[in-house]
């Protein structure tokens, strides 16, 4: 009996641990994946698994990565993906269908049932309070995500004259610090989201 209870604390040492280390040292941009191997031990990765079921037990911003190794100029494109919700949202609120893509890339991948570490949920990545404000009942619900997240974006076109750095930033860094800063705030997350954003829309723009 001793021995199977430090087993099964030793277990659970083990995991806390392993979980801790991710908290601690994985940059905020990553993702952590949680999926067991295939000799059925509990694993964890910051590498999307393959050919396997996995949950992921932390989402990070796509498109934050200071350090990402992704190609944005060359990076495949999705521009059929929710194209009819995408499409009706944006001319509904008068915003250019291909920043919402640009802005969905960035933020979730267009997966639609991610959480972040901060809580952002879905496709647009809105935090609870956002959804709720934005009359989004299932943030899980593409339709429901892309018109809260659409008629956010319109409401930051409005405030910032269709500038679309200073929407994007907005969008990643919130409005407040905007003000605080008096314009894009110097986050190296957010600048990198900016520039990644811009190139996506560009790209979009040219294919759609």
């Amino acid at each position: 009996m001793s021995t199977l209870k430090f087993n099964i604390s030793c277990f659970t040492w083990l995991l806390i641990t392993v979980i801790s280390v991710f908290s601690v040292s994985t940059p905020a941009e990553e993702s952590v994946y949680r999926y067991h191997s295939k000799d059925g031990v509990l694993s964890f990765s910051d590498i999307e698994p393959i050919d396997t079921y996995y949950e992921t037990v932390k989402f990070g911003c796509y498109a934050c990565g200071v350090y990402s190794e992704i190609d944005w100029l060359e990076t495949k494109l999705y521009p059929d993906s929710y194209r009819k919700e995408i499409e009706g949202m944006a001319d509904y609120y008068q915003v250019d269908a291909n920043l919402v893509r640009a802005i969905i890339h960035a933020e979730s991948h267009f997966r639609k049932d991610v959480i972040s570490k901060q809580g952002a949920q879905g496709l647009m990545q809105l935090m609870p309070a956002t959804a709720r404000e934005l009359g989004v009942v299932n943030p899980f619900d593409p339709q429901q995500n892309i018109r809260g997240g659409v008629k956010h974006l319109a409401k930051l076109m409005k405030k910032y004259y269709g500038n679309i750095r200073l929407v994007a930033a907005a969008y990643n860094a919130g409005e407040g610090s905007v003000r605080k800063y008096q314009g894009i705030p110097p986050f190296p997350e957010t600048q990198v989201y900016i520039e990644r954003v811009e190139i996506l829309h560009k790209r979009y723009s040219k294919i759609i």
